[in-house]
């Protein structure tokens, strides 16, 4: 799959139409279209159809739902802008497979916006550092995949002692391979409710779309794909809060408790 199909003009057609909705002021929270108006999505696609990125803009629809929550979630006058700012993001042709992963990395165990930080066990930490560790052997190439079954089993049993491990590891490892990736988004955009306060959590919404775009603009050409499949890895000097499995062991981040709604939920707070 190549962003926008490889096609300028497929870029272009979506911006246009985005741009168009922005400023007749119909892009709403909410709900995903109805009478002309709807939210990052809905003004997208004209439904609420996140595959349809797929077929119509070579987007992944995990992506998609990325996009979906973030905006969901971001205060009002960002969020008007934000279907622009992700459509012009991606290159013309780009490999986005990997965004998913190091999204999920960076999500999980980045020192001053992971989920780690939450974490108040080290059977917790243990849990969402594994998860992390799997989608890092995913974006390095490894040949053999991740056990996601016991990722989950073992990040379940962890909630047992800190609800943490399971919202934070169990659900990246859930989703990693479902049909329709419709948790994974909740899960991306759930922990900035451990923030009580509106300011900090916009803060905490406005870093993951920041980074989002961060690694939608760095993803590689789809043609510098080889031969095995195994995609070109983008250099991690070009992803500055993301660290090596190495480095992320030696993060001490403070123990806070971490609690994220559900999808729904982040919507009518919204």
């Amino acid at each position: 799959m190549r962003a926008f199909h490889g096609k300028q003009e497929v870029k272009d057609f979506y911006l246009a139409r985005v741009r168009a909705h922005r400023e007749a002021d119909q892009i709403v929270h909410g709900f995903y279209w109805e009478g002309g108006k709807g939210c990052a999505v809905g003004c997208t696609i004209h439904s609420g159809d996140h595959a349809a990125y797929e077929t119509e803009l070579g987007i992944p629809r995990i992506i998609a739902r990325l996009e979906d929550g973030i905006f969901e979630a971001l205060p009002n006058g960002r969020s008007k802008l934000w279907p622009e700012q992700f459509l012009s993001a991606p290159p013309v042709g780009a490999d986005l497979s990997l965004v998913w992963p190091r999204f999920a990395v960076w999500l999980l165990v980045d020192p001053k916006w992971g989920a780690f930080r939450f974490a108040k066990s080290a059977r917790s930490e243990k849990a969402i550092q594994d998860v992390a560790d799997a989608y890092l052997a995913l974006i390095n190439g490894k040949a053999e995949g991740p056990d996601w079954k016991k990722l989950r089993n073992a990040a379940a049993y962890a909630a047992a002692d800190d609800a943490t491990a399971y919202a934070a590891a169990a659900y990246a490892a859930a989703y990693a391979d479902a049909d329709d990736y419709a948790a994974a988004a909740a899960y991306a955009a759930a922990y900035a409710d451990a923030y009580a306060d509106a300011a900090p959590r916009f803060k905490c919404r406005n870093a993951q779309a920041d980074k989002l775009l961060e690694l939608l603009a760095a993803a590689p050409a789809a043609s510098t794909r080889s031969s095995s499949g195994n995609s070109t890895l983008i250099a991690i000097s070009k992803l500055p809060s993301m660290l090596t499995a190495k480095e992320q062991r030696c993060v001490k981040p403070s123990r806070t408790m971490f609690r994220g709604p559900s999808r729904a939920s982040a919507r009518s707070a919204a």
